[in-house]
């Protein structure tokens, strides 16, 4: 049929289109029914679309008018479709498009883009299109400009880790503390890592003398920031009143250390001092302050000190004792870590049944997030467990039942000579408690009921009482069994 379009037509076509197109069947004989009627117009589309001349759209156009007007009778007009109900007809509702671009002036907000000559690098991406890993068309990148963010806003799809600037600690001031236990110097640290003030308690009560280093059997245990001079503006009483001193302050003494000053090396006697005792404690408000008998975090504080405190015997001829020497690094991480305001969630999730471990992954928390690498740039410029050959004080002795601690340490470059348990006061004396006469002849013992039965002196709200409950006794069992804490259940 193709051949019509190509050239004339002769007889034998014209008779062959006539008995095609006529209206009277050829053979009255015949019992099928004829499809002139269907066929017709298939096929004279069909001839009429092979030439190069037509396209498909004078074929919608002008063979089929019905499908691209509804109001046709007999076509795709859902008015007219007797079959379907109103209720159908009204939910089958047309959606208006809305176009999402604004006007290129609302867009550009400055007349016409092209009234300013471009100032960037032609080669240079442009600020306002979206960076990302497949290519997009023009009119999505340049659609709803006034509402997409500046290129500051825009978030990328990998973000590196922020490049944390070197850990830095300084000594900003220092004085001294009467204790329980007797006398120590209390440090504060500021850090470049975090805004946190933390806290060294150091124990050296030859430092208290007026005696000059040299003389002394230890070192002194003295913080090098603090001890440095900070500008050259500053005074010796500027220095005196934030601790760069020696000795011990009154009206009439107020001597400045020496910041060039070091201290001697040990000689074959001072080979057996042992290494000074440190305790690394994290902050509890609720243990230390509040009296919590939920954990043994004020126990322990009290416990760090005392120990340290006490004095050291030499193993010389003959034997000499010296002031005990230590320091406890009090870290500002509340709960593990969490903070205070998660610590006391976790204490309600405890008491429905989940122990600590469980509560702090349950608020979406690691079971301990404590991290220790300021703790070791405290230890450090205090000159402790860091291998400072002109101190000899090649390591240190580590107060602590948890192995992580040791780790981290040796990790941050502090030599851990030897690791020191901290048995709970109430595991000591679970022997008196169970006897009971001596629940009222020794001080230090906890009652039946779990309450204190007498207040002794110490370096927190519990003292140097013991504490005791079945809240305690869930939380030493979780440490030892889900934190592997070295313990003796």
């Amino acid at each position: 049929m193709t051949v019509l379009h190509h050239q004339p037509l002769d007889d034998f076509d014209s008779e062959l289109l006539d008995i095609l197109t006529g209206p009277n069947p050829l053979d009255a004989k015949a019992t099928f029914v004829r499809r002139d009627a269907a066929l017709d117009p298939l096929l004279i589309a069909a001839a009429a679309a092979a030439g190069p001349h037509v396209t498909r759209n004078h074929y919608h156009h002008d063979f089929f008018p019905g499908i691209m007007l509804p109001q046709v009778e007999g076509t795709l007009d859902r008015s007219k479709n007797t079959t379907e109900d109103a209720s159908s007809r009204n939910s089958c509702k047309r959606l208006a498009y809305v176009s999402r671009q604004a006007p290129r002036r609302q867009r550009l907000e400055e007349g016409k883009e092209n009234d300013h000559p471009l100032q960037n690098d032609p080669l240079k991406s442009g600020d306002n299109f979206l960076l990302g890993p497949k290519k997009r068309k023009m009119s999505l990148v340049m659609s709803d400009v006034k509402h997409r963010p500046q290129k500051s806003q825009i978030t990328p799809e990998f973000v590196p880790r922020p490049i944390l600037p070197p850990l830095e600690v300084q000594c900003m001031a220092r004085t001294r503390i009467p204790t329980p236990h007797g006398p120590a110097f209390l440090h504060l640290y500021h850090n470049t890592r975090d805004s946190k003030e933390h806290l060294a308690i150091v124990i050296d009560p030859a430092q208290l003398s007026e005696t000059p280093d040299h003389c002394a059997i230890a070192p002194s245990i003295r913080s090098q920031s603090l001890d440095a001079i900070w500008t050259e503006t500053e005074t010796e009483m500027d220095r005196i009143i934030r601790g760069a001193y020696v000795g011990r302050l009154s009206s009439t003494s107020r001597h400045a250390s020496n910041p060039s000053f070091q201290s001697p090396t040990m000689n074959q006697q001072d080979a057996t001092i042992p290494p000074p005792l440190i305790r690394i404690h994290s902050e509890c408000f609720t243990g230390e302050t509040v009296g919590s008998m939920r954990c043994d975090c004020g126990e322990q504080l009290d416990e760090a000190i005392r120990q340290i405190s006490q004095p050291i015997v030499l193993s010389s001829h003959p034997p000499t004792t010296i002031p005990g020497r230590g320091a406890v690094i009090y870290l500002r991480q509340e709960g593990r870590g969490i903070g205070l305001l998660s610590k006391i969630r976790a204490y309600n999730l405890q008491d429905m049944g989940h122990d600590t471990v469980t509560a702090n992954l349950m608020l979406g928390h690691k079971a301990d997030e404590r991290g220790y690498e300021v703790a070791a740039a405290i230890l450090r410029d205090l000159s402790l467990g860091s291998g400072i050959s002109s101190r000899k004080i090649e390591g240190v002795r580590l107060l602590t039942n948890n192995p992580d601690k040791v780790e981290a340490m040796e990790k941050e470059g502090i030599h851990v000579v030897e690791r020191m348990s901290m048995i709970p006061r109430s595991w000591q004396h679970r022997q008196m408690v169970a006897d009971t006469s001596a629940l009222t002849d020794d001080a230090h013992v906890l009652g039946r009921e779990g309450g204190l039965q007498a207040t002794v002196a110490g370096a927190t709200l519990i003292g140097g009482n013991v504490v005791y409950g079945e809240d305690l006794d869930k939380y030493l069992r979780t440490k030892v069994l889900r934190m592997g804490h070295i313990l003796p259940l």
